[in-house]
């Protein structure tokens, strides 16, 4: 019988550990390092398409996260009617489940459906099979049960990691982010801090990020988002600005099944 070898020396083994250690940290690094685009300046810079600066002249994409509501998004489609605006919807594939009609009733009103994930959950550890899977369910969800093929992904929290960018990339999905919001997710908003807090960013290439329900918001915030799209509109209006959905904007999707 062979004697077993003998047991590894403590230096060997704390050298083993530390690579394998700087190897995690390595991996974890590329996996978050395009999170980086929500800076400010490589929004403004090098990610302008990524943050979703259009160049259709006079243009202003209005986008919703986070439904389909059917507690809020139908008070949504009623403003949007009465105010002759159209928007993208970028869909969470849990509330569209429970929710199909609506997701086909936002087509029917001449909105654009997008996809935002299955949960409204950050990936901040790398799981490539499963954010592959997961983003592939939302999309496939939203082709099925709206009728028509997105386009376009969006990030929970706009947190933009590794897995789901390459995710969206090999399901033909362009990552757009976002350049204004109106912070309408907080217990203390209302239409008119809403409001206050997106004007300075509602200029023509702009992208406005709203949301059209409350489930992962403070209860009843969506009724601050209502109250603000009248007053959105109007500034709208009188800088001859055209409120509408990403297809208009003029920032290219890529071709379905680009890798």
């Amino acid at each position: 019988m062979r004697p077993s070898a003998p047991p590894a020396p403590l230096a060997t083994l704390a050298r083993r550990a530390g690579t394998g250690l700087a190897l995690a940290a390595g991996l974890e690094f590329l996996h978050l390092a395009p999170a980086a685009v929500r800076l400010p300046p490589l929004r403004r810079t090098l990610a302008r398409r990524t943050a979703g600066y259009g160049t259709a002249p006079g243009h202003l994409a209005l986008t919703f996260d986070d439904g389909p509501d059917p507690r809020s998004t139908p008070y949504v489609l009623d403003a949007l009617d009465a105010l002759g605006a159209r928007a993208t919807f970028f869909l969470l594939g849990g509330m569209l489940e429970r929710a199909p009609d609506l997701g086909r009733d936002l087509v029917l009103r001449g909105h654009e459906v997008a996809v935002h994930g299955w949960h409204h959950r950050q990936q901040w550890y790398p799981a490539p099979a499963r954010d592959l899977r997961e983003l592939r369910r939302a999309a496939e969800a939203v082709t099925d049960l709206c009728g028509v093929r997105p386009h376009w992904y969006r990030p929970p929290y706009g947190v933009l990691t590794a897995g789901p960018a390459l995710a969206a990339r090999r399901l033909g999905l362009r990552t757009v982010l976002w350049t204004a919001w109106g912070r309408d997710w907080t217990a203390e908003a209302t239409g008119e801090s809403v409001y206050a807090t997106a004007r300075p960013g509602l200029t023509a290439g702009a992208t406005l990020l709203l949301h059209d329900s409350d489930c992962t918001s403070a209860p009843d915030s969506w009724r601050a988002t209502l109250a603000a799209l009248p007053l959105i509109a109007a500034h709208c209006r009188a800088r001859a600005l055209t409120l509408g959905p990403l297809r208009d904007h003029a920032v290219p999707p890529l071709a379905h099944g680009a890798r």
